[in-house]
């Protein structure tokens, strides 16, 4: 079953590289925080690499000076999230994470079968907003879609929290 807005995040762990690879779970991630977290199918996808990231990269001051702490998810490793984001300039505190076997995803109810493409069992595209573990504002794109998830369409919908 997919994550409705008034449910709580569900506990999963997940990888980023810091000092070496870490875990982090997600109630470490999510609890007393507000949190904007997004996902995308695959680091160094063409949607992906040329307009979700970047629009949070663009926009990541805006959501900080919020108190908002933003999230990018893909089910990759971390090395690639690491890599990616070297190769996004990703600012510092935007946090990439690795969902690397799907369990974030699918506890989510959010996973897409892209075995069609030779990529697996994914995480659709997605962008979610959650205050202490709760999720406040849930945005799913349709299949091949990219609108609702975007850093301007959430923060459109955040004005006037």
């Amino acid at each position: 079953m997919t994550i409705q807005i008034g449910d709580r995040i569900p506990e999963v762990t997940l990888q980023r590289i810091r000092e070496g690879v870490e875990t982090i779970d997600t109630d470490a991630l999510f609890e007393g925080r507000n949190v904007v977290l997004f996902a995308v199918p695959g680091a160094f996808t063409p949607t992906c690499s040329e307009k979700h990231l970047p629009g949070f990269v663009q926009h990541f001051e805006d959501f900080r000076s919020r108190g908002i702490d933003v999230a990018c998810m893909a089910v990759n490793d971390p090395f690639v999230m690491q890599a990616w984001g070297e190769s996004q300039g990703v600012p510092e505190g935007l946090l990439m994470l690795a969902d690397g076997n799907g369990d974030f995803a699918r506890a989510l109810g959010l996973e897409l079968d892209a075995s069609g493409y030779g990529m697996g069992r994914r995480a659709k595209r997605f962008a979610l907003y959650a205050e202490d573990r709760v999720v406040k504002l849930l945005n799913v794109e349709a299949p091949g879609e990219f609108r609702v998830s975007s850093a301007e369409h959430i923060l459109e919908q955040l004005k006037d929290r």
